[in-house]
Order: C-alpha cells, then sequence, then structure tokens
C-alpha cells in the first residue's frame, strides 16, 4: 500500500538538503520509520514544529523505495518543550530514544513504542526523578528486546533467592557458585530497587537513597552497553 497512516515518537532528525529533513520515528504499527519531511525547514513549513524530537503524531506516508515521504503529521502529544528545559530530563530523554532507535526495527513493536512514549510522558510531568525514569526505561525496552535481567534468581542455574554479585555478561545477578572472580558485589538493597526499577514500582525504587540510586545506575548503564554491544553515545551526558 503506497499510503499509510500511523502514529510515531520523533526519535532523530537529520538535515536533507535545504528545507527538507530526514526523520526516524518509531511507530506502533510499522516499526522503525525513515522518512524524508519536505520543506519543514521553512518558516512557512505547516507542520515542521510538529516532527521535531521527543514529539508525538499521527502522520501520514507515502511509501517510497529507500525512504517513505511525510505527507500529513498531526501532533498527538507534545513533549518536547518540557524536557527540552530541564538538562536531566534532556539527557535522560536522548538516552531513550536512542535505545528505541537501536532496540526496534522496521517491524511493529507497539510494547516498545508505548514504553516509549509512557517514558517521555512521565519525564515531562517530573513524575519521578529523571535517573529512576531512565534506568526503569532502559531495564523495560532490554526485557522487551529479549535480555530481561534476572535480580530474583541466579541468571546461570536459576537458584532463587536474593544474590549477592552481578554479573553483566551471565545476565544479572549469580550465585556464590557461579559467580565468577572479581564479579560486582551489590548489597540486597540496591538489588531490591534494581527489581522495583524493572516492575515499575516507584514507591519502593523512590524509598531508597541517592547513593543506591547511583549505584544501581552504573550497573543499569554497564548492562545496558553490553546488550547492545556498543555504547550509547548520549549516556556519557547524563549524571551518573
Amino acid at each position: 500500500m503506497p499510503v499509510y497512516r500511523d502514529e510515531g515518537v520523533v526519535l532523530r532528525t537529520h538535515k536533507l538538503g535545504e528545507a527538507d529533513r530526514i526523520v526516524t520515528l518509531l511507530t506502533r504499527k510499522h516499526g522503525k520509520v525513515r522518512a524524508v519531511a519536505k520543506g519543514v525547514r521553512r518558516t512557512a513549513s505547516k507542520f515542521g514544529s510538529r516532527l521535531e524530537p521527543f514529539m508525538v503524531a499521527d502522520i501520514q506516508f507515502y511509501e517510497g523505495r529507500s525512504l517513505d515521504t511525510i505527507q500529513q503529521a498531526e501532533t498527538i502529544a507534545s513533549y518536547g518543550a518540557d524536557i527540552v528545559g530541564d538538562y536531566p530530563r534532556y539527557t535522560s530523554a536522548n538516552v531513550m530514544v536512542e535505545t528505541a532507535d537501536r532496540v526496534t526495527e522496521s517491524e511493529g513493536n507497539p510494547q516498545q513504542y508505548l514504553l516509549l512514549v509512557g517514558a517521555l510522558r512521565s519525564l515531562s510531568r517530573a513524575e519521578h526523578p529523571p535517573q529512576l525514569t531512565l534506568d526503569s526505561y532502559l531495564l523495560r525496552a532490554l526485557s522487551i528486546a529479549g535480555w530481561a535481567p534476572s535480580f530474583d534468581a541466579c541468571a546461570k542455574c536459576g537458584t532463587p533467592g536474593v544474590h549477592e554479585n552481578f554479573v553483566v555478561q551471565l545476565g544479572g545477578m549469580v550465585c556464590q557458585d557461579c559467580s565468577p572472580h572479581g564479579a560486582a558485589h551489590v548489597s540486597p538493597e540496591v538489588v531490591v530497587l534494581l527489581d522495583a526499577l524493572l516492575r515499575g514500582d516507584w514507591e519502593h525504587a523512590e524509598a531508597q537513597t541517592e547513593q543506591n540510586w547511583s549505584r544501581a545506575s552504573s550497573l543499569v548503564s554497564a548492562f545496558t552497553q553490553w546488550h547492545l554491544e556498543r555504547g550509547l553515545k548520549s549516556l556519557e551526558h547524563v549524571a551518573r
């Protein structure tokens, strides 16, 4: 079908020529889509502002051979203004959209789409500390992509319980018997925090100390970058 319609969140944009822009979106039904938005860099553009990063829009596409073309765009949710005005929220949002870009392909994945939109909405409303919102998003995005971390059982042998060592390469917490030399030791409180972030249990996550938040963030960062196989550029700007 040459013309199709879908809702999508803008991940990133690139300049094309003097007036056009290539927009990368995560859509609800069609997965990741790269499309040309013609004339959006002109001041008279009718929908240029609707195609900025972190915006959610209802879009009509014309299917092309290599790149689709955006014909119409109507705003569904505008999260950009509230996010870009606050540095911690802005840097966290950049990590989110870069991660979404890396874990999604051209096939539809409504779970990834809804997770990203929900996380951006939460950031824009300052519902939780940006650091926690980001770490919760990363854990859940990786889980949907097939890399769910194990926090309540040994990631290697399956022995249940709260274990003390975290091994990125093995997929989470491991028991003493499976733990390699030099594995990161993690306190029970941080394990509880990580599990709460994975489940979206904000009451228990926010009750933890900032020191535990920082320790959990380091583990989430290491876990994320290991499974994505190369570093997230935007993560360098997030205060940890």
